[in-house]
């Protein structure tokens, strides 16, 4: 079993930036690939980024391309989602996930979930 945590969220204006982490205990993160996803109201859960065990390679959506920076620190248990240049469109909750493979895009490729932290742009 693996539990993970997220935090960093808040409310910030359009064009700002947020550092999301997300910190796991349980199993150590270095044995999984690590995704980020984000779901607002009515939505379905939609991937973001994803990283691999050893950070080598990372992959985003593209409406993060660009903007948002996926990181881990295996030797802290701790998973970042670096966001910039927000848009009100990036409000949503934002979850924390291990992935089954470094391709995984759909939330049934990933594992365990943490409970998510809201984040919402607006002015």
């Amino acid at each position: 079993q693996v539990q993970l945590v997220e935090s960093g969220g808040g409310l910030v204006p359009p064009g700002g930036s947020l550092r999301l982490s997300c910190v796991a205990s349980g199993r150590p993160l270095s044995g999984y690939p690590m995704g980020w996803f984000r779901q607002a109201p009515g939505k379905e859960r939609e991937f973001v980024a994803v990283i691999a065990r050893g950070a080598t390679s990372s992959y985003y959506s593209d409406s993060a391309k660009g903007r948002f920076t996926i990181s881990r620190d295996n030797a802290k248990n701790t998973v970042y989602l670096e966001m910039n240049s927000l848009k009100p469109e990036d409000t949503a909750v934002y979850f924390c996930a291990t992935a089954r493979t470094v391709m995984a895009r759909i939330p049934s490729d990933y594992t365990y979930w943490g409970q998510g932290t809201q984040v919402t742009v607006s002015s």
